[in-house]
């Protein structure tokens, strides 16, 4: 693992250097598809370093071919990649970005705008999520807030999943999106979702939550009631109900595993990944 070099007194595209130095920082695994995209909507970071998880297809050299500086590390978690990245990187600022994100000139302008004037060691930012290709701004998917920009060495990230930053200082919230395609179509959003409701499952069994029978019926309510009226998700139309409707779906799913892990925790079965009885 390599950490980016290169002049810094000249910026992602050879312009002239201003204000604190900024990279930003791509994770990837196999986003080909992606990363050329990506690397260019950074334009007017200094640099874009593309943080790889030994990809299989041909995210490295595209990275590279479209101007990125490449370093590799093994994934363990998404927490224990922003913080090798964070490692790996000599920067006054890092904005983390996702391979299937877009930056625009406006945040750029406003990121620039904050780490030379403002205060804040951390920035949240919002996200326009595209789902299924629609913009989607209810249902809990705007504006979806994300620990993204942050001062070197006052930052870290912990929790394996849906990772949370830890900061040393003030936080603020930048104004400008940056735009999200979340899910390209209903077979992804349906693999991420079954995944993410093994790991909450998983969660709660480790906190000795029990399944009770109305958890099958409550939870699932619940979970479509504050999607779709609490967070809005009605002003999305007929997609807004569908997702409202496939989130309380997965409430549903998400007990079911629980109770399946206690289940093969009584019969004397593997409980969790590393773990016994």
């Amino acid at each position: 693992m390599h950490p980016p070099g290169g002049d810094r007194s000249k910026g992602q595209g050879n312009q002239p250097l201003t204000g604190p130095h900024l990279t930003a920082v791509i994770l990837t695994l196999n986003e080909a598809h992606h990363i050329q995209e990506c690397v260019r909507s950074l334009a007017w970071a200094d640099e874009v370093f593309v943080f790889d998880s030994f990809s299989r297809d041909e995210t490295v050299a595209l990275a590279q071919e479209a101007g990125a500086q490449v370093a590799q590390s093994r994934f363990e978690n998404y927490a224990q990649q922003r913080n090798a990245a964070l490692t790996a990187v000599e920067t006054d600022w890092v904005f983390f970005v996702d391979a299937d994100e877009r930056g625009t000139p406006e945040l750029g302008a406003e990121i620039r705008q904050v780490i030379a004037h403002e205060a804040e060691a951390g920035w949240y930012v919002p996200r326009h999520n595209y789902i299924f290709g629609k913009l989607t701004l209810g249902a809990g998917w705007f504006p979806d807030y994300q620990f993204r920009l942050l001062r070197h060495g006052y930052a870290r990230y912990e929790r394996p999943v849906h990772e949370m930053g830890i900061v040393d200082g003030a936080t603020g919230y930048l104004q400008n999106p940056l735009i999200h395609y979340n899910y390209l179509d209903r077979a992804q959003f349906h693999a991420k979702q079954e995944g993410y409701s093994s790991y909450d499952a998983a969660i709660l069994y480790q906190q000795g939550v029990r399944v009770k029978p109305q958890n099958y019926a409550l939870q699932p309510w619940r979970q479509f009631w504050w999607r779709y009226v609490t967070l809005n998700g009605y002003q999305d139309g007929l997609h807004g109900l569908r997702l409202s409707s496939y989130m309380g779906y997965y409430e549903w799913v998400k007990y079911r595993k629980l109770a399946a892990l206690w289940r093969e925790g009584q019969s004397g079965r593997p409980l969790l990944p590393g773990q016994g009885r």
